[in-house]
């Protein structure tokens, strides 16, 4: 700050030991600074816009089940409608869609909600997915039909880890604390598919999203989970999110589409 002041020839700041204020130029400065980066963000929003409405690509990001499940039954329905608009399907976690969403590099995500509330973001809840447990073809388990958490008390468990993945930790801890039980971690892995794989290698078995029975897989089979614990905590909430203040006619036919089915959005 002192070496702007010096670059303006003039004192911005009032110093003291027990206080820091705005002299008159500085209160001067920092409401013109404040007017040149909203027109800057205005400018940057007007083009934005402009390259939105021109488009005839259409980028989503999706979570990878989300990707398996929901967007395959989406795409088909849209197509159907719009044959002439090009789809780019990108599978990212949530903490890696966010960010490029807010960029605009992504027109629409399908995510996890976020603790965090972002003003500049809508997010709309659209469904709880429901959960299988995922144990290879050949343990012991596998040829029941459905599952309680009480019968994995003793497994060996593969976990998602919490910082990339903290709705699907979460999950899997919490339904053991919901049954009085602690989960038996055997290894924490980070990508949904090293999960898999690690269940079809007989390292342990897994809680996991419906919709990743859905991923090819060997030597893997998915149980349903049922019983108090399953039903305290009522699946993986799926949100869809968009920009709050950018306009895209191909993101709202997407998203009249999605609203318009139930059978993908509840």
């Amino acid at each position: 700050m002192r070496l702007l002041e010096e670059d303006l020839g003039t004192r911005l700041f009032i110093r003291t030991l027990r206080h820091v204020a705005l002299t008159p130029g500085g209160l001067l400065l920092f409401d013109e600074a404040r007017l040149l980066i909203a027109q800057a963000d205005a400018l940057t929003s007007r083009f934005r816009q402009m390259g939105q409405q021109q488009a005839t690509t259409l980028k989503i990001g999706a979570l990878d089940s989300a990707a398996a499940g929901l967007i395959p039954q989406l795409l088909h329905a849209f197509r159907q409608r719009y044959p002439q608009t090009e789809v780019q399907i990108f599978e990212d976690k949530t903490l890696r869609l966010l960010p490029r969403l807010k960029s605009g590099r992504l027109d629409l995500i399908f995510i996890r909600p976020p603790e965090k509330k972002e003003p500049e973001i809508v997010m709309r809840f659209l469904f709880n997915e429901a959960i299988v447990v995922a144990v290879a073809e050949c343990h012991p388990l596998a040829k029941r039909d459905c599952l309680q958490i009480e019968d994995l008390q003793d497994q060996p468990l593969i976990v998602p880890e919490r910082k990339s993945r903290p709705h699907s930790h979460n999950l899997s801890i919490n339904l053991f604390a919901e049954a009085g039980l602690s989960a038996r971690i055997a290894q924490l892995a980070d990508e949904k598919r090293t999960i898999i794989n690690l269940v079809a290698a007989e390292l342990g078995s897994a809680i996991v999203p419906q919709w990743t029975s859905r991923m090819p897989a060997r030597n893997v089979s998915y149980i349903r989970l049922t019983g108090k614990g399953a039903g305290a905590i009522n699946g993986l909430p799926l949100s869809v999110a968009w920009m709050r203040d950018a306009r895209d006619p191909l993101r709202e036919k997407m998203l009249e589409i999605l609203m318009a089915q139930p059978q993908l959005s509840a």
